[in-house]
């Protein structure tokens, strides 16, 4: 049974920080690649930062240079490191798995507020 399990997001102040991680279980999480997802209220959901599994790593213009996308293959973990945030950056997250011939796995979300 595979399992994606995303810690849990909060409320931030904006200028804030905040690291999300997705613990995966059940894959070999080695040969995934791992994407972080989020979406809005009324809005589509969005790639915001993804990383293969040769740790080639890839973000949403909106986030660069605020956002770290990180993965432990040892702790079969992939993290999300958010700064500077805004509130535009409010939204539910998902973790996803991906692998070529496979198909893709999503954590269940969670929720990340920005605001004062």
């Amino acid at each position: 049974q595979v399992q994606l399990v995303e810690s849990e997001g909060g409320l931030v102040q904006p200028g804030g920080s905040l690291r999300l991680s997705c613990a995966a279980s059940g894959i070999s999480f080695v040969f995934y690649d791992m994407g972080w997802y989020r979406q809005a209220p009324g809005k589509q959901r969005e790639l915001v930062a993804g990383i293969s599994s040769t740790r080639i790593t890839n973000y949403a213009d909106s986030v660069k240079g605020r956002f770290t996308i990180s993965r432990d293959n040892a702790k079969d973990t992939v993290y999300l490191q958010m700064s500077s945030l805004k509130p535009e950056d409010t939204a539910v997250y998902y973790c996803q798995a991906r692998r070529s011939g496979v198909r893709e796995y999503w954590g269940q979300g969670t929720q990340v507020t920005v605001s004062s």
